[in-house]
């Protein structure tokens, strides 16, 4: 079973995907600029293996995907913005493989090249057994420093929701480990199968992934002004206005300037 919640009104639905190692309490910020901002029904879940949802034996893309499907099966004009992981999820829900019809995808900060050590480092991280902690701040520090969410993002608790559970033998992250195994999906292949339009943005300071890698799938890619890997956070409502454009069509260079989203006009710039 998948954690889910759901609010907001109107005639189409904006289903919210986080990256791994998070839940979807990272949408706070998103979700609300939604409410303030346009009519439209919003989902916020948390991936199997994270947050509230369920474990599983093993992990894949295809499998986060199906499990996903009731959620969303019966809704006519259903967008996906998604972060990272969420990304390969969104543009795999909308191939059209697991039934369900998908009008738009903004996937934000999704990692594309995967070297050897990559892999190899993703290997090893799910292999690794669950960590238990003596407190509940303990594991909530070690859940910022591997989300990246730090103070500064996410100044607030609801930010943190399901991050963290208790059991007997103390206080865990509420990730499983083993979902590290998705690491290395062919991302070239899940954006082709895309029955939609498709947006790809970067924060401005995101490491893990160049304007140039996602061009390379999305010309119209962006980059989020002054915003890292987790863009969604620091800059919810510029999110928002991409998700404005998306249900618009293609985006305009002008509605970009506008949205606090620039494009790169030199190599020092990516």
């Amino acid at each position: 079973m998948n954690w889910h919640e759901h609010g907001g009104t109107g005639p189409r639905t904006v289903l919210l995907l986080h990256g791994i190692g998070a839940t979807g309490a990272v949408w706070t910020g998103v979700r609300r600029a939604i409410d303030r901002r346009m009519p439209a029904q919003w989902i916020v879940a948390d991936l199997s293996g994270h947050g509230g949802s369920d474990w599983k034996s093993t992990y894949s893309v295809g499998q986060l995907a199906a499990d996903l499907v009731p959620l969303v099966h019966d809704d006519r004009e259903l967008f996906i913005v998604a972060h990272s992981l969420g990304t390969y999820v969104g543009l795999a829900l909308a191939s059209g493989w697991f039934g369900v019809r998908v009008a738009g995808v903004l996937g934000i900060g999704p990692k594309v090249t995967w070297s050897d050590a990559d892999l190899q480092g993703a290997c090893e991280l799910a292999a690794r057994p669950v960590r238990w902690y003596a407190n509940q701040q303990e594991a909530s520090v070690r859940y910022r420093r591997t989300s990246g969410l730090d103070e500064k993002l996410a100044p607030n608790e609801d930010h943190l929701a399901r991050s963290v559970v208790r059991a007997a033998e103390g206080y865990r992250l509420s990730q499983d480990p083993r979902t590290f195994m998705v690491a290395g999906a062919p991302f070239a292949t899940l954006v082709s199968s895309a029955a939609c339009r498709v947006l790809l943005a970067r924060g401005e300071h995101d490491a893990m992934v160049s304007v140039e890698e996602l061009r390379a799938h999305c010309e119209n890619a962006v980059v989020i002004a002054g915003a890292g890997h987790n863009a969604h956070a620091e800059q919810p409502d510029a999110v928002v206005s991409l998700l404005e454009q998306l249900l618009r069509g293609k985006p305009s260079q002008s509605n970009l300037s506008r949205a606090s989203i620039r494009r790169p006009t030199s190599a020092s710039d990516v």
